[in-house]
């Protein structure tokens, strides 16, 4: 038997052998000792003073063994029996040996407190999962609620561009009236976006995912992001991964996510700057990183620009982050961001570059 295998041998037999081998391993080698001893000294009847010293020892071995059922054995298996009810979910059960003022009954002590604190973690789990399941079905109800103003303003707010744009024909050319009619044409142009963002977040239609080239994706965004500074100083850079693998990704909601990224990237920025894209692969993950050199985000805003609604601009309708938040969730992805007011923003978004395989369940696709 080598080294590991005594190890391991040794440290399954139970404590009470544990305790015994060293004192009956003692007692052994003493009387050995004593023996020897009297042998030397000449003292005859030396087999009844064994005798009477083996009798002691054995004597002393039971009245340590009782001692040890009594103060370590029994709550032990008292222990045992109830870490299993707390493993069936029984967090009512404690032990009883707590009272005493021994280490035991300090180890008792410690164990009961964290049965009470893993019982009123689990109360305040289920009582938060109870006011989060009202709070999504309360935002449920005001998502189809929003879905369908937003779906009854659209028609007659076509009518309206269509009256607007009618009126802008027929108006002489030299009307003043011309001016605010442009401005009217806009207006309904801003509302009509406003309209289609609430409508994406209300209905978020679910993510087509295929392996694609994320290069490509990103490409197209940052293609279409160039069009809106072709009279600004302002430099659109894409640094692209073409060692990537293709990553199983929806390649228009992700565009989607990254052209929003830059667009606010453009807008942060006043005078001249640059957006810079670049895609990573970090592990098990494809990491899209959007940089900007713009005025930054105040540090108490960057907690809440994922919320639907806030916004720190102007302008804009404070949807884009929380749709882009979404997508990226139903990809099984990240969003993060970080921000120096006066230096610029940076967003990190993580994709897996594969999804875990679920198996098929029951109401799939309901």
């Amino acid at each position: 038997m080598n080294l590991p295998q005594f190890v391991r041998w040794a440290t399954g037999i139970r404590w009470q052998w544990k305790v015994f081998i060293p004192i009956l391993s003692v007692l052994l080698v003493s009387i050995a000792a004593i023996a020897a001893v009297l042998r030397s000294l000449e003292i005859h009847d030396v087999q009844w003073l064994l005798i009477a010293a083996v009798s002691c020892a054995i004597l002393l071995c039971f009245v340590l063994l009782s001692v040890l059922l009594v103060l370590i054995e029994r709550p032990l298996e008292e222990l045992i029996y109830t870490i299993s009810r707390v493993r069936r979910g029984d967090l009512s059960a404690r032990v009883s040996f707590a009272k005493r003022d021994d280490d035991i009954g300090q180890l008792g002590r410690q164990f009961n407190e964290m049965v009470e604190r893993l019982d009123q973690n689990r109360e305040e789990i289920a009582d938060l999962h109870q006011r989060e399941m009202a709070r999504a079905e309360h935002l449920a109800t005001l998502g189809e609620l929003a879905a369908g103003l937003a779906h009854e303003i659209r028609n007659p707010l076509a009518g309206i561009a269509g009256v607007v744009d009618v009126m802008g024909r027929e108006l002489p050319t030299h009307s003043p009236s011309r001016s605010v009619i442009g401005d009217v044409h806009n207006e309904v142009l801003r509302i009509q976006a406003i309209l289609n963002d609430l409508l994406s977040y209300a209905r978020p239609r679910p993510p087509d995912l295929h392996p694609a080239d994320l290069n490509t994706t990103i490409e197209q965004a940052v293609l279409l992001a160039r069009q809106q500074v072709l009279s600004k100083p302002i430099q659109i850079l894409f640094d692209p991964n073409p060692s990537l693998p293709r990553v199983e990704h929806d390649p228009a909601l992700i565009q989607q996510v990254v052209l929003n990224l830059l667009l606010n990237g453009i807008q942060a920025i006043s005078a001249a700057g640059r957006v810079r894209v670049t895609l990573l692969q970090v592990g098990e993950r494809a990491v899209i990183q959007v940089s900007d050199t713009g005025r930054g985000i105040p540090a108490e805003a960057v907690q809440k620009i994922f919320k639907p609604f806030y916004t720190t601009r102007t302008e804009g309708t404070g949807l884009g982050l929380s749709l882009a938040k979404g997508i990226v969730s139903s990809h099984s992805g990240q969003i993060e961001v970080s921000s120096t007011p006066g230096k610029g923003t940076q967003f990190k978004i993580f994709l897996p570059l594969h999804r875990a395989r679920k198996g098929p369940s029951k109401g799939a696709g309901s």
